[in-house]
């Protein structure tokens, strides 16, 4: 390792301890907090790993909602029906979602609406070019240090993106 290297571990360990000390460690998943009877006496054992991952999460936002409501929690939740979350109390979670209409990549400053209502801008460098597709779908993921990559089905390329809306 060069000096360089040798003076960006402590950074780095920094920055991931701050990330981690942020994350409730709090919360426990349904398959912690049941008997293995009320697993299975509510059918939650007939759910796929995903889906009961992605029931785990639902309950985990609302759980930060409701402690937000006291001033414990670190997350809010719309207040309507089918309202985004605001910007700075989303999930840093990966999710998945199309893009509207039809899509040919991204050229440096690309805004990306998607399917769920959220509108992305590219911040990263780069162009990205693909034959046209109509809505494809696209993952958006957590980055380092606070930022999301955006990536489409099907291709080995990301680029950073900050969510507008």
């Amino acid at each position: 390792m060069n000096l360089l290297q040798w003076a960006l571990v402590p950074i780095l360990l920094t920055a991931f301890s701050a990330a981690s000390a942020q994350s409730p460690e709090s919360f426990s998943s349904l398959e912690e907090r049941m008997t293995g009877k009320e697993f299975a006496e509510t059918g939650l054992d007939k759910l796929s790993a995903d889906e009961l991952a992605s029931l785990n999460r639902w309950i985990r936002r609302r759980s930060l909602a409701a402690g937000e409501a006291t001033g414990s929690g670190e997350q809010s939740l719309p207040d309507r029906p089918g309202e985004l979350p605001s910007i700075a109390s989303m999930a840093r979670e990966p999710f998945q979602t199309r893009v509207i209409g039809k899509f040919t990549g991204w050229t440096g400053e690309t805004e990306f609406s998607l399917e769920n209502g959220m509108v992305w801008k590219q911040t990263g460098d780069g162009t990205f070019f693909i034959p046209e597709v109509e809505n494809p779908t696209v993952t958006i993921r957590p980055g380092a240090i606070g930022t999301w990559r955006l990536s489409v089905e099907g291709y080995n390329s990301s680029t950073r993106v900050t969510r507008i809306r």
